[in-house]
């Protein structure tokens, strides 16, 4: 049984604290450690999917964990959430995102703001940021039809394999995206190139919703 609205906004904005202080901290371990930019991708990609598998697995009772603005508006769109939490939803998610790198930098010992200068733009970003999310969205659409016990482990494991086939490394969320743009390390992007990320990464929501309420509407008619 999920929490009033003011906890369940708590839990999102701590769950994507943590979320992002998964991805901006294990890469500024993995570039401290290793100066092999394939073996620190390894470990932001491992470090990130375990991340996603606790945090869904234990607050997901709480408040759904989408941790994600467009998994917000798809619950939304599929009425499962009122457009007002939905809105609420994004701007916890988006308050947590930015308190984990904050978090992130803080541990570390790095200045707590540092805009980033990494530079993730064309064309191929943007369709992989439209296909990582298409992907996330499927995942957590027909794995809460068909394998809900299994949700964690399959969000989890879909990001990790995503940051490898994806040219963007599979940001796939826009609160996420816009806390990166304040760490100018491994996992940093510039805040010029976060709107064009966005745009794709809602297009991609909305394209799997789509699909995945066509492939359910078969599914029911033959059963």
């Amino acid at each position: 049984m999920k929490s009033n609205l003011s906890r369940r906004l708590v839990v999102e904005a701590a769950g994507t604290c943590a979320l992002v202080l998964a991805v901006v901290g294990s890469g500024i371990m993995a570039q401290r450690l290793s100066q092999d930019p394939s073996l620190a991708l390894l470990c932001n990609s491992l470090a990130t999917g375990a991340a996603l598998i606790v945090l869904i697995a234990v607050l997901g009772p709480l408040s759904g964990a989408h941790f994600n603005p467009a998994v917000s508006l798809v619950a939304a769109l599929r009425r499962e959430l009122s457009p007002r939490d939905a809105v609420l939803y994004g701007l916890s998610q988006i308050a947590g995102g930015a308190a984990g790198t904050l978090l992130a930098h803080a541990m570390f010992e790095h200045h707590l703001v540092a805009l980033s200068s990494q530079i993730r733009t064309g064309g191929g970003q943007w369709l992989a940021e439209g296909v990582a999310t298409f992907g996330l969205v499927a995942v957590i659409v027909l794995g809460s039809r068909f394998r809900r016990e299994l949700l964690p482990l399959l969000v989890g494991l879909y990001i990790t394999s995503a940051y490898w086939f994806t040219a963007s490394t599979s940001f796939a969320n826009p609160a996420v995206t816009l806390a990166r743009t304040l760490t100018d390390t491994f996992s940093g992007i510039r805040l010029l190139d976060t709107p064009a990320f966005i745009i794709a990464q809602i297009a991609g929501a909305l394209l799997a919703m789509a699909a995945c309420n066509w492939l359910m509407k078969n599914q029911d008619s033959s059963s």
